[in-house]
């Protein structure tokens, strides 16, 4: 078994905490992206909702949900592939460092030590004992010098993925009621219920996975919705006449 199976394993972690990060970003940007064309041919009132027509908000909506969910998930693809070389090549830079001029590493892993606490005595042993093993002194180094903790285990492929798959199972839930029922203001009203029920799953899948408090982690997702939601709707009624 792999280390990071073992991590999973005892430390309990499924893939929605493993991938929460994606999950609620896609998830959020999915619901508000969509429901912000729904909202937005609801508030073009100049010529009515029903002129403009369901077709035209499932279309628009459909079209610019999956053109979204696969730039979100590349981009989450792309920016993780950028970050994992950005760690690499810094890392071979302390790597030469540390040979280079092994005295001044071991001068600021001793300062890093000192300033989180430590005794001066015992943060100038501890830098000394770790200054013998240099790929260990490296590692702390990229964490407590430059924040970067070590990507191996990260998969930006299936990150990428899931961000993909949580923007458009989430994004799609303010347009199901457009697809059984006229494009009047009930079917608005049913649409912007949906939303505010999807915010709410997502702020809760988010507190099972973290287990911060339930209304924190509900208020904050609903919230942010609630804004753009509110701001797609100003617009268009403001674009379309009022």
């Amino acid at each position: 078994m792999d280390w990071q199976a073992h991590r999973r394993e005892a430390h309990a972690l499924g893939h929605t905490q493993e991938y929460l990060k994606q999950i609620v970003f896609g998830g959020n940007d999915g619901i508000v992206t969509t429901f912000a064309i729904v909202a937005g041919f609801a508030g073009a009132r100049a010529d009515g909702v029903a002129q403009i027509g369901g077709l035209a908000v499932l279309v628009f909506g459909l079209a610019n949900l999956f053109a979204d969910a696969i730039s979100m998930g590349l981009g989450e693809f792309l920016s993780m592939r950028s970050q994992h070389d950005l760690y690499r090549a810094r890392r071979e830079a302390e790597l030469r460092e540390s040979l280079s001029d092994p005295e001044q590493e071991r001068t600021e892993l001793f300062e890093i030590l000192r300033q989180r606490g430590l005794p001066p005595g015992e943060a100038d042993t501890a830098a000394t004992l770790l200054s013998r093993h240099r790929l260990l002194m490296v590692d702390l180094m990229m964490t407590y010098e430059f924040g970067m903790a070590d990507p191996e285990g990260e998969n930006p492929a299936l990150s990428g993925l899931f961000t993909f798959l949580s923007f458009v199972v989430f994004g799609a839930v303010p347009l199901v009621p457009y697809f059984v029922l006229p494009p009047d203001d009930r079917t608005f009203m049913l649409s912007l219920t949906t939303t505010g029920l999807a915010l709410v799953a997502l702020g809760l899948l988010r507190w099972n996975a973290t287990g911060e408090r339930v209304y924190r982690c509900v208020g904050e997702t609903v919230l942010v919705g609630a804004i753009c939601a509110l701001v797609a709707f100003a617009v268009g009624w403001l674009v379309g006449g009022g």
